[in-house]
Order: C-alpha cells, then structure tokens, then sequence
C-alpha cells in the first residue's frame, strides 16, 4: 500500500506545478494583450454625449440677438415677406404657411403690415450683426432686440441674396459682445454643434445636435454648400448662429426641410467670412468670372473621356471674350484643378471661381482628348446683368420677374413626363424674386398668360412685351406631378 500511497501525492504534486505554470502564463498573455485590447476598444469607442450645454449657451447669449421687421404694402402688389426661407421642399404646402398668416398678415385693406422674425449674431464690437437677406428683405423698419431686453432700429450695411446673408448696423452705447468665426472645413458628420435663435419667436432657444452632412446642395442658389444638423432648427431661427463646442460660429442657420423633421441647413462659416468681409467694406459683393457653362462628370462623360475619377466640371459653352475664351479653354474641356486645389464637381467649380478675386491670374488645369493642358486665366468681374443676356437659343431670361424659361424639347418633355412640347418651362427662378413669392418653381410648365396660349419661347416674349409694369397677370402652369394650377402677380 505504501508505492500506492506514494504514487498518489506525487500526482497531486505535479497537478500544482502545472496549474502554477499555467496561471503564471494567462497572467503573462493578459499583461501583454490587454493594452492592445484597450488600444482597439479606444480607438472604436464612439465618442459621448457632452454632460451639459449650458456653459457654452451662457458663454455666447449675449451675442446672440432677435430680429423683428414690418414691411408695408400695397394690396396685389405682390410685395411679401417670407418668415422662412423658400427651400424646395417648401411653397405653398408648405405647413408653416399657414402659421404665419394666421398670426402676421392683417386684415384685407388697402395697405397691410407683414412682419416676420428672424433671429443674428454679432460678429464686432461695434454693433455689425449677421443674419439672412431672407429675414430682412424688402423690410420698411428692422428692431433688433438684445439679450437684456434692450432694442434698436437697425440699418441693412449690405446683402447678397445668392448666399441668402445680410449685414445689419446698430448704434448701441457700448461695446457689444462678438462671437468669432470657425473653421467650417474642419466640421466632420457627427460632431456635436448647438443653435440658439427665436424658433416661432422664443427668443434664447437652445437646441443641440450633429453634423449630419456636409456640401448639402438643396436648390437654394448658385453656390449651395450646405451644413445638415440635426438640431432643431424651426421659423425664426434664420440667421442664427451654428455653434461647435468651442463657441465659435461654424454655420448660419438659413433653411430647413418643409415636410420633415430632425433636418435643419447653415450656411458654412469659411463661404460666409468672405461675402461678411466684403459687405462690411464695400457693402456688396464682387465674384469672380470664368466664362463657362458647365455640368458635372457623370459616370457615362467619365468613362467617355477616360477619366480614372469621376470628379471635374464639363465645360459645355464658352463665352466668346470672357477669361475662359481669352485663355484657350474649349468646350468639351474637363477642369480639373484651380490653383492646384482639385475640382470635385460643377457646383465645386461655381464656388471656387466666385472666391477670387477680380483681376487675380490663376492656373486651372483641364483635360482635353485625354491629355492634360494647363491654362493661365485671368478672372474677370461675374455681371448678372451680362450672364442674362448669354443665352443660348430657345431661353429668355425676365429680370423683373426673376425667372428664366427654355423651350420644351423632346428630351425635357420626357423627363417632366409630358405628352406634348407646347409651352415654356421654367428652367431657373431667382430666390425671393416675384415669382418665387407667388409659388412658381423651376421644372413647373408655362402654358398660358392672362387666357393667351403659349408654344414657345417667342410666344411667351411676345406676350410679355404687350403688359405693363404693375399690370396683373394670371399665370397658368403645369406642375410636374400633373396638376394645373394659376398663378397672380403683378409684372
């Protein structure tokens, strides 16, 4: 019995030696694994929810101000003021229309006040505040009201409606208090940003949420870049300030989605410091000119051109005499690059152009026939007034009205799904011009005037021509969904 007993402890013995070794190496594995395992938890932790907003919002309140304007008209004048900007997933179903009528517009008269709220932010010391051309304009008296209550009539330094943005100025006794501008580039999807405003006219409101987006194009202007977020952003907040967590101004709030929720638009900070700039200096704004009509590369112009990326602008026109033309641009061409700065799109290219400054020669680089050519421009002055009467045959553009019509080929009556070409449609509408106001949008169909049919362009020009500034107009349109509708205003 002795080995047997012998034997047994022996066993046990070497049972904890091995339960030993191997305790000592899991403890090893650990020890070496575990910072590469925190290294990788960390580097996919999603980033927290800040703790509290109310440091930043009590840092910048004071910057933040109201904005109340009147405008007063004249009956069928057409003159109104919009609460709100006109994006295109508003007009006139819009569901805040019916808010605003009922509350600004009085009674039918002979002369009626409209008034609107918006909201701004002062940018100097010395009472220049920032807010949207849309809250401001066609106003007859702007108040601004402060933080603590106090207010001020306040003067319009200068606008540009392409970017929807406007300079005010008021007279205070002291020094007011600034917010700064940041970098916009710098913004990525997801990063937390706050706006404050007078949503329906709760001035101070604070909400907060992310960059859901960036280089938003929604149909506003010429030069769409928009910041999406998700922070409540309502009628009223126009103009306010977007903020990052640093309390510096990232974007202006300027429109939101009619029809949804939880999705707002700003104006990027970096386009706004420049049009600020120069209302502040000159009180208006001066962009430069290429020349060009352009479209973006499409997967099909792509593989056409043999291009390994689908990015550039295809130049479709060039205007005789202007930059492009004087360099040696040509239709067909593919720009590539400004300035070394690559072009990702048309919309890239309007944006980069309208940046520089008049008289200033810069580089852009192009494709033509597969190979690369490099052109010296020299950027010349953007005259609406001159791109107005560039039109390429079958459109005409009406400065007062502030639409642009084309006629109908067969291609575009397949794509607004009609049976027939006989009328115009409306290929381009100024924002907050009158037949913006009166609910005309682009792709709508033009088919009669004042009860005279229309087939073409010349049609619409000849009938335009026999009415009289301030004469009323009955428009009737077709709608891309099928439905006609009649539009009053007056010429």
């Amino acid at each position: 019995m002795k080995p047997v007993e012998t034997h047994a402890r022996g066993n046990r013995a070497a049972d904890r030696a091995m339960l030993a070794v191997t305790t000592v190496l899991l403890l090893a594995f650990y020890l070496i694994m575990a910072p590469a395992e925190s290294q990788a938890l960390a580097r996919h932790e999603a980033p927290t929810m800040p703790g509290s907003f109310s440091e930043l919002a009590e840092s910048v309140s004071d910057a933040v101000v109201n904005i109340r304007t009147e405008t007063i008209t004249n009956e069928g004048d057409g003159r109104r003021m919009h609460p709100f900007f006109n994006s295109p997933f508003g007009g006139q179903n819009d569901p805040f229309n019916e808010f605003f009528e009922r509350f600004f517009n009085g009674p039918n008269g002979q002369q009626r006040k409209h008034r609107s709220l918006g909201s701004g932010f002062i940018v100097d010391e010395k009472g220049y505040i920032v807010t949207n051309n849309h809250v401001v304009k066609d106003a007859d008296q702007i108040v601004v009201k402060l933080k603590n209550g106090d207010e001020y009539d306040a003067e319009i330094v200068g606008t540009d409606p392409k970017t929807d943005l406007a300079l005010l100025k008021i007279d205070a006794d002291e020094d007011l208090p600034g917010l700064t501008l940041g970098d916009s580039d710098n913004l990525k999807v997801g990063d937390w940003v706050v706006a404050i405003g007078s949503p329906f006219g709760l001035e101070q409101t604070v909400t907060a949420g992310i960059v859901s987006a960036k280089g938003r194009v929604i149909g506003a202007g010429p030069y769409d870049d928009f910041i999406q977020t998700d922070a409540s952003i309502n009628p009223g907040n126009s103009g306010g300030p977007l903020l990052n967590m640093k309390g510096q101004v990232v974007g202006i709030n300027t429109a939101i989605v009619a029809s949804g929720q939880g999705i707002g638009f700003a104006i990027p900070a970096n386009m706004a410091e420049n049009i600020i700039g120069q209302l502040k200096a000159k009180g208006k704004v001066t962009r430069g000119w290429l020349g060009v009509g352009i479209q973006p590369v499409n997967k099909e112009i792509a593989e056409y051109y043999d291009l390994k990326e689908g990015r550039g602008a295809l130049v479709t026109e060039v205007f005789p005499g202007d930059p492009a033309d004087k360099a040696g641009i040509k239709p067909q061409d593919v720009i590539l690059e400004v300035e070394g700065k690559k072009v990702e799109d048309s919309h890239d290219l309007s944006a980069m152009i309208a940046d520089i400054p008049v008289g200033e020669k810069v580089t852009i680089k192009a494709l033509r026939k597969g190979k690369e050519k490099t052109f010296h421009v020299k950027i010349a002055k953007r005259d609406d007034t001159e791109i107005a009467e560039q039109q390429t045959p079958g459109t005409t553009q009406d400065e007062a009205l502030g639409l642009r019509v084309a006629d109908i080929t067969d291609e575009v009556a397949r794509k607004l799904n009609l049976n027939n070409t006989e009328g115009v449609y409306v290929s381009n509408i100024a924002q907050g011009s009158k037949a913006a106001r009166a609910g005309i949008r682009r792709g709508d169909v033009i088919r009669e005037i004042n009860h005279q049919r229309i087939k073409d362009v010349n049609d619409y020009k000849e009938i335009l021509s026999r009415i009289d500034e301030g004469d009323p107009m009955q428009i009737v349109i077709r709608r891309m969904n099928g439905m006609f509708l009649v539009v009053k205003l007056t010429r």
